[in-house]
């Protein structure tokens, strides 16, 4: 058998998948007994499957393929590297020609103040790299004690020990007796689901006041950092209200506490902009960047180091004892820098800020209409549905999540990819999605939810 080729049936495929693979966040007893999609294909914002169905890749891959699939320009910048050079490290006093035109480049794509990349391969190795960077810091400052992250419920920060830890998913907390010692979460701010009677505004300002008291009730000489997606991705598309990152700028300007980013989502053109701290104003001490870094097309991520905290680590510091074997490794900064070549020269970033972010905002105004929907909003290309019982109330259905999986499975057998986030239905398309594919996407979400609406009736449960 040639093991990359897709002239088997999907049933074939499916029974040896089940006979072999593990899948990440999967209930693997009704995996074996469902089986897999397979997807044997990929060209711009389409994936075909091994039944041959053609499926718009509303998630772009895992949030990650900001340039679409089957971009020939970084397979060859990938191949043309690895026969000069496959492999090799930048432990002992080593470096090489791809990881160095990569760290130019991000410097020069980043605002002035970042110019040190620490390379990982993934966005929960940089958050895992992010709490030792922070704790190292404060050493080198001479205050140890400083050791507490702050972060947020219902943030996702990663699935290793880390990187779990840190978020506040508290599913995962409880697989694995987690979190570890010296994290603290505080609320999120979801207005749609915790607002309550305040106004988004006055909610924005309540939610970034949990940091202040948890910083305070800690004590600032034990609170090390607060971190925070600029948008939450994987907890729903969280969209702080307009007054929550102003408040959170005030309060850490009166404290002696680092700013982390985790830009791994938000990062690289998503929300039109290069980086989300420029959506938003903000001014990190440590950014967590990865999947749009490369596009998908090879694991890489990296944590983007503001001058004052390099300075500290470059003068006051001796050897920093962490690093992975594929940190900087040759053939994914080759992808990284073509992928980037992409999104520059093509002006993919000016694309999703002047013409499709604005696009889907006006569709999602549409699709706010639809009886389901309680709530439709969207930033930059990322956007999200909040299914409800009664309009205007924003009520949960009961055994929350049940009508987001409907929903989902439904979006599939239309030939979309959305995802569930309890119930609300989340969608991240590819970058240089075009108007039409948008009109698309939302003519196929309306569907969707029409007939998400008649199997909730069927079932009695709407």
């Amino acid at each position: 058998m040639n093991e990359l080729s897709n002239a088997y049936p999907t049933d074939f495929f499916q029974a040896l998948d089940a006979k072999h693979h593990l899948h990440p966040f999967s209930d693997h007893g009704a995996l074996r007994q469902e089986g897999a999609r397979v997807i044997v294909k990929g060209e711009g914002v389409w994936l075909t499957d091994s039944d041959g169905n053609r499926i718009m890749d509303g998630m772009a891959g895992l949030w990650n393929v900001q340039v679409g699939h089957g971009r020939t320009e970084i397979v060859d910048a990938v191949a043309n590297q690895m026969r000069q050079l496959s492999y090799y490290n930048t432990f002992f006093k080593t470096t090489h020609p791809p990881v160095v035109a990569l760290s130019q480049r991000l410097a020069q794509l980043a605002p002035e103040p970042y110019n040190q990349f620490f390379y990982v391969s993934s966005g929960s190795e940089a958050n895992d790299t992010v709490l030792r960077l922070v704790r190292y810091y404060w050493d080198l400052k001479g205050k140890p004690e400083k050791k507490t992250i702050i972060t947020r419920w219902n943030a996702y920060h990663g699935s290793t020990v880390a990187g779990t830890s840190l978020g506040g998913m508290t599913a995962m907390h409880a697989q694995g007796d987690l979190p570890i010692p010296g994290i603290h979460h505080i609320d999120q701010p979801y207005w749609f689901g915790e607002g309550g009677e305040m106004s988004p505004d006055e909610f924005g300002v309540h939610a970034a006041q949990k940091l202040a008291a948890a910083i305070d009730a800690l004590g600032e000489d034990k609170v090390a950092a607060f971190m925070a997606e600029p948008i939450q991705g994987a907890g729903g598309v969280v969209i702080p209200p307009d007054s929550y990152w102003p408040e959170i700028k005030r309060v850490l300007a009166e404290r002696d506490v680092l700013l982390v980013a985790d830009e791994v989502i938000s990062g690289f053109g998503r929300l039109g902009e290069w980086f989300g701290l420029t959506h938003y104003d903000i001014e990190p001490d440590l950014v967590s960047l990865a999947k749009g870094l490369t596009s998908g097309y090879l694991p890489m991520g990296a944590v983007m180091v503001h001058d004052r905290v390099a300075s500290i680590i470059e003068h006051e510091g001796g050897e920093f004892f962490h690093g992975t074997t594929y940190a900087g490794h040759p053939a994914c900064a080759a992808a990284a820098f073509a992928n980037l070549g992409i999104l520059a020269n093509e002006g993919v970033v000016e694309h999703v800020r002047d013409q499709a972010a604005p696009h889907m905002a006006r569709l999602y105004e549409r699709l706010g209409e639809h009886p389901l929907v309680g709530e439709a909003r969207t930033r930059g290309l990322l956007g999200a549905l909040e299914l409800v019982p009664n309009k205007p109330s924003r009520a949960r259905f009961a055994n929350e999540g049940d009508v987001g999986t409907i929903c989902r499975d439904v979006s599939f057998s239309q030939g979309l990819v959305m995802r569930a986030v309890r119930d609300t239905m989340i969608l991240s398309p590819p970058l240089i999605i075009s108007a039409e594919e948008l009109d698309w996407m939302a003519d196929t979400v309306w569907r969707v939810l029409d007939l998400t609406g008649q199997e909730l009736k069927r079932r009695g449960l709407w």
